[in-house]
């Protein structure tokens, strides 16, 4: 099988969520066969909800699918380094690889911050790739915190 990013679809995802208000983050699960199975943008304000992130909406969403709570096999794109959280639920879903964007110094748990995957305790390790679409994913955030700034 050919790899093929879903990052487009999670950047749509993201200005979606920077449309609602929310930070623009999106994010798309892929079975093993390369179908898209779940997509999502944050909604934490909308739902009243600090763990309905990007990440967490489409895993629960494809679960769903699947039914089952592992998604072995499957392929999470996210637009933002997924938050210490975010990366436990995909270390507890078995999530076999994640593609993310945008790099996040400040919250992330992946290659900053906790850095979950590579804790000890940490009982599944997907196969991680960063910089999937990373400028794209930079600017919409970028432009999201500028405007808010600006107000």
């Amino acid at each position: 099988m050919t790899f093929k990013s879903h990052m487009q679809i999670a950047l749509d995802e993201a200005r979606k969520a920077a449309a609602r208000g929310e930070v623009p983050v999106g994010a798309v699960i892929v079975d093993p066969h390369g179908q898209v199975v779940a997509q999502a943008g944050n909604r934490t304000r909308e739902l009243h909800d600090p763990t309905a992130h990007a990440e967490i909406l489409t895993i629960r969403a494809a679960c769903e699918a699947a039914q089952s709570e592992r998604l072995p096999g499957y392929s999470l794109y996210v637009t933002l380094e997924p938050c210490a959280m975010c990366a436990t639920a995909i270390s507890a879903a078995r999530i076999a690889r994640v593609y993310y964007g945008a790099s996040d110094p400040k919250s992330g748990g992946v290659a900053h911050g906790a850095r979950v995957f590579s804790h000890p305790q940490c009982h599944h390790v997907p196969e991680v790739y960063d910089g999937i679409a990373g400028d794209a994913a930079q600017q919409l955030l970028r432009f999201f915190f500028q405007d808010r700034r600006d107000i």
